[in-house]
């Protein structure tokens, strides 16, 4: 008992701004892990030169 649905242009536009959101939600906070990363790598170099 499959019924289909016709979601029309607001449904397909809400899920385009959805997936789109997403998208950068998850660029960014890669971006922001790799650049963590990153500083720790230095500050635990900085300590072992100490």
């Amino acid at each position: 008992m499959v019924k289909d649905y016709d979601v029309g242009i607001a449904g397909s536009l809400t899920m385009i701004v959805l997936f789109t959101t997403v998208t950068l939600l998850l660029r960014s906070f890669y971006k922001r892990f790799n650049r963590l990363q990153k500083n720790s790598e230095v500050v635990q170099e900085n300590e072992d030169d100490n």
